[in-house]
């Protein structure tokens, strides 16, 4: 059996920080090989992993037992990027970051790319700028005994934002450009795996509000999705496309099967979210070798959730991991050169070393003469030297001739000083210790004094925060958040019910409340 999972974890470092938490003395490498045991599968694909190669670490990228494989975004720190780990049973033959082939190094890469005359360069060097795509391909081998050879996907795909047109267009061209290249695999004879975040609820079904969305079945994404999918009987009409959505082909009338839900709503307590995440085979693949296709909604640690499948074929590992694998990168592989390497001390002839050491020799008697000189020059105190009225290092520490008297406007008594050369025994000094403490408390007291007026000031000035309102719905206090949209409003804040999102027929679920947090 082969088990393959896909899990966007919203950042590469949001899972690992539960787990240390837990068992403060692992390693970050003991936490990633024990985040990647509990998802028991042979082939683990990771999405938004908002990792750069420059901050990159060998714990994370280096587990023992897996070899790894990561496409970075070449734009934008700590932004999308994708990463697939393979149990070294599964060790794949070729593996390639992007869609395009730019990226490629000819060396182990997976090649058939179709035709792509209707992008220019400079589209298809942005498409893959992201690090939105990675591509293992394995040899894999059926019951029967038939050696295939399979192809594993794993994208991000684009989110489109509807205030920017332009991220729908770009969205929309990663499409195209997966589907091309999917397609050029298929016809190579491969057999074809696509999965990960593709950022797209397919059917009403697969979103919690769809009734409510206007043309929810005409979005561009949703269309292309029906272009590339098989309809299988569970939806309308008899498009045969050439892959199947495993998860609807096992589940075809599963409500609430989500993957992802709005972390900031708390929506995922009442399942209010969407399917974003798939695993998508050909359709031989899918109908000769899937044996399962499951959601994994008790893993936490992300606003998603796992995503599988399980295939009845056994991997054929191959005897080293193609050029790509995290190994073999020079931070990675111990052939970095230290700078040191770099200083290698010059030879020098016998007669030049001993000539140096006697001059060496002569310029150190010399320094010691002229600093002797220097100093047999310099003024001393009954010369004249202290002029400038420099005192002695001892004479900030010798006592002072006066002490503090008690403030004339004090009710306190005054205490009588010591005299000068008098006798001082231990009556004396009680007497002065008191009136010290005295002094101390009633100097106290007048701060204190002085802090509550000034509070009470400020106070009266102020009005001190409002209360917190209350939600109509619950009458429960609210909760406060700030406006992060770009608009007029940007940077306000606002309270709102302080309930998780849900469904509006349900009571327990977040009311409609809404108030400015002060007036515009």
């Amino acid at each position: 059996m082969l088990r393959i999972v896909s899990w966007n974890i919203n950042g590469l470092r949001s899972p690992l920080q539960g787990v240390v938490y837990q068992e403060p003395s692992n390693s970050a490498a003991m936490a990633m090989g024990r985040i990647l045991d509990e998802l028991d599968a042979d082939i683990i694909c990771l999405q938004e992993t908002k990792v750069t190669r420059d901050v990159l670490t060998e714990p994370l990228a280096i587990v023992e037992g897996y070899n790894s494989y990561f496409s970075f975004s070449r734009n934008r720190s700590g932004y999308s990027g994708v990463a697939t780990f393979c149990k070294d049973n599964t060790t794949p033959v070729a593996a390639e970051e992007g869609l395009s082939g730019l990226l490629a190094t000819q060396n182990g890469d997976v090649g058939c790319y179709g035709n792509m005359d209707e992008f220019t360069q400079e589209e298809l060097r942005a498409l893959d700028s992201e690090g939105r795509a990675l591509l293992t391909q394995h040899k894999i081998c059926t019951w029967e005994g038939k050696e295939r050879i399979l192809t594993i996907i794993n994208v991000y795909c684009p989110h489109a934002d509807s205030g920017k047109p332009e991220r729908l267009a770009f969205k929309m061209r990663f499409y195209r450009l997966l589907q091309i290249r999917a397609e050029a695999l298929l016809a190579a004879g491969s057999h074809v795996i696509i999965l990960g975040d593709l950022n797209t609820a397919h059917r009403p079904i697969d979103h919690w509000d769809a009734v409510n969305l206007e043309c929810f079945e005409d979005d561009p994404g949703r269309k292309w999705m029906d272009c590339l999918l098989s309809n299988l009987g569970y939806q309308a009409g008899s498009h045969v496309g050439p892959f199947i959505d495993s998860y609807r082909c096992f589940q075809p009338k599963q409500e609430g099967a989500f993957t992802c839900w709005s972390a900031v709503t708390g929506a995922r307590h009442l399942n209010y979210g969407s399917r974003l995440d798939y695993v998508l085979g050909d359709r031989t693949l899918v109908i000769d070798t899937f044996q399962a296709s499951f959601l994994l909604p008790e893993v936490m640690g992300s606003d998603h959730c796992p995503v599988g499948a399980v295939l009845s074929v056994s991997s054929v590992p191959a005897k080293q991991c193609p050029p790509l694998c995290t190994r073999f990168l020079p931070e990675f592989a111990g052939t970095q050169l230290k700078i040191l390497r770099f200083l290698v001390p010059l030879k020098q002839d016998p007669a030049l070393e001993q000539s140096a050491l006697q001059f060496s020799s002569q310029t150190r008697v010399q320094t010691r003469q002229n600093k002797a000189c220097v100093r047999s020059a310099r003024p001393r105190p009954s010369q004249g030297g202290s002029s400038r009225g420099q005192k002695n290092l001892k004479s900030y520490f010798q006592p002072s001739s006066s002490r503090l008297q008690a403030s004339p406007d004090s009710e306190l008594p005054s205490v009588p000083l010591t005299p000068k050369g008098a006798l001082v025994t231990p009556k004396t000094l009680e007497v002065e210790a008191m009136a010290k403490v005295v002094e101390g408390q009633a100097k106290a007291l007048e701060t204190k004094d002085e802090k509550e007026v000034w509070t009470s000031f400020w106070k009266s000035v102020l009005g001190g925060p409002l209360p917190t309102p209350l939600c109509g719905g619950h009458k429960e206090p609210c909760v406060m958040r700030t406006v992060k949209k770009p608009g007029p409003n940007l940077g306000r804040r606002f309270y709102m019910c302080a309930r998780p999102q849900g469904p509006p027929t349900d009571p327990s679920s977040r009311c409609n409340f809404f108030l400015w947090s002060r007036p515009s």
